[in-house]
């Protein structure tokens, strides 16, 4: 269970978080304090590990840096919830291991205490006592995710099998074998 801290549309990678504070440091640990300042000054300080952040259409556009997503992993940000994601923003978020839901979250208030069903494809939000469904990851994704990312996921046993499956798969002229 966390609470809910809520954005409008287009949260850049820059709001996530600002390039200024990129320069003295990239320890997610440390940056995360300044998570948001620019439109929620103290979000950083205030946010408490399983929280979420929500935010409408288009969720981290801008830069392609992976920095704004391990900002918000190193905030302890249980799940980002929004109507879309901008595309980069969602590839770095998978390939380390931040949960990306996309639902309507219009009816997700600032301050909500929401928990999220995983296998039941629902955010339960418990200070409304309500349920909003959530776009339902493949398999595959959710392995990723609970792994802790690419990486972690393609170093276990069942990710180097999906390896090992898909490159005895392949057919590349003049490779050998």
């Amino acid at each position: 269970m966390g609470i809910a801290h809520k954005f409008g549309d287009d949260i850049n990678t820059d709001y996530i978080i600002a390039s200024k504070r990129k320069r003295d440091t990239v320890n997610p640990q440390k940056l995360a304090r300044f998570l948001m300042e620019d439109i929620c000054p103290g979000l950083g300080e205030m946010v408490q590990p399983g929280d979420f952040l929500v935010a409408g259409e288009n969720f981290g556009c801008g830069s392609a840096m992976e920095i704004a997503a391990l900002v918000v992993l190193g905030a302890g940000i249980k799940a980002v919830l929004a109507k879309s994601f901008a595309r980069t923003f969602f590839r770095n978020a998978l390939n380390l291991g931040l949960l990306l839901l996309t639902c309507d979250t219009d009816r997700i208030n600032p301050g909500d205490h929401l928990e999220v069903a995983f296998e039941g494809g629902m955010i339960r939000n418990l200070s409304q006592k309500t349920q909003i469904p959530f776009q339902r990851l493949p398999d595959l994704l959710k392995k990723i995710i609970r792994s802790g990312g690419i990486v972690p996921f393609l170093e276990s046993p069942e990710g180097k099998a999906v390896l090992s499956s898909k490159a005895d798969s392949l057919s590349i002229p003049g490779a050998g074998g």
